[in-house]
């Protein structure tokens, strides 16, 4: 009886359940590999989602419209990914340091703000959110259809997503050079690439793909913002990408892995198998933790993490 439980988990719901849990995740992920690409580790992207997921609510609450309150989560992420780079690219701060920093800020800061905002109320301010809208003939592919094609906007954003920074990073000249600041700054800045422009530029997307990702969580999958709602999903996207060895596509390959770690531990707890709560909800974190460990990989971009400083010139 316990095994026919466990096979009725790997159901349509659980797959569709995990393309719902892993979006979120690879739009903050995508963020990072163009950032790390660029020679940055934003260790802070937890923070990033945070403010992502909270002023997308001040936004969707503040004009009644989801897509003006996504907007608005996004901006606060790139201003925030702004604020990181400026520390970090141009005061050369500790990079690791300065992540968890951020992490810290944007635990506290947003739960702040929700209550100078709204006060403490016995249920979280509720706004508009999107709505699932099932494409055209995609939709109704048996079993496929239903998986991939019936979801909100914001998950066909996100396969939009993975293919445009792919073609991004390997097909055009931005791409090249952001690829080329993270393996020798220096030899890219001898042939005339702006180092620090492109470095915040990538600080920018980052932050508001992270950004983005919160967003999904308070307006796509909730009606609300909630403390700590991110709930680590920055780190299973710093995961995802040494998974993905720094590739769009395989490290959002690598998210569906995480995606289908939250899908398991929700659909285990409905289904009331006798496993202890605490171990369901410690399941995708030891699963990150594994993750990191095997999939140790010496890919990353050379300089990453690594302060830039312009070679002094001679007048």
């Amino acid at each position: 009886m316990e095994l026919e439980a466990i096979l009725s988990l790997f159901s349509q719901e659980f797959f569709y359940s995990t393309i719902r849990m892993a979006t979120p995740i690879v739009m903050a992920a995508i963020g990072e590999v163009i950032m790390e690409r660029a020679g940055i580790l934003n260790l802070g992207i937890e923070s990033m989602m945070m403010f992502g997921a909270f002023f997308g609510v001040v936004g969707a609450a503040t004009f009644g419209n989801a897509w003006m309150g996504m907007l608005t989560g996004v901006v606060a992420g790139a201003l925030a990914g702004a604020l990181f780079g400026f520390i970090v690219i141009t005061l050369r701060a500790n990079q690791s340091v300065t992540g968890t920093a951020f992490n810290i800020i944007g635990y506290g800061l947003t739960t702040f703000l929700a209550r100078v905002l709204w006060g403490i109320r016995s249920e979280p301010l509720k706004v508009s959110q999107f709505q699932d809208i099932p494409l055209p003939f995609l939709s109704d592919i048996p079993f496929l259809g239903y998986v991939l094609f019936d979801h909100d906007p914001t998950v066909y954003i996100a396969y939009i997503v993975v293919i445009v920074s792919t073609i991004f990073l390997f097909r055009t000249i931005w791409g090249l050079r952001i690829r080329a600041i993270g393996e020798h700054p220096r030899a890219a800045e001898t042939i005339g690439i702006n180092v620090f422009r492109y470095r915040y530029v990538a600080a920018l997307i980052a932050g508001g793909l992270a950004a983005f990702g919160g967003a999904m969580l308070s307006l796509a999958q909730l009606d609300m913002f909630v403390d700590r709602m991110s709930g680590g999903r920055g780190f299973f996207a710093l995961a995802a990408v040494i998974l993905g060895r720094w590739h769009p596509v395989g490290v959002a390959l690598g998210c569906l892995l995480f995606g289908a770690g939250n899908a398991i531990q929700m659909r285990v707890q409905a289904f009331g198998l006798k496993i202890a709560p605490d171990l369901l909800i410690a399941f995708p974190f030891v699963l990150t933790l594994l993750v990191v460990i095997v999939f140790r990989s010496t890919a990353n971009p050379k300089a990453l993490a690594k302060p830039y400083e312009k070679e002094a010139t001679l007048e």
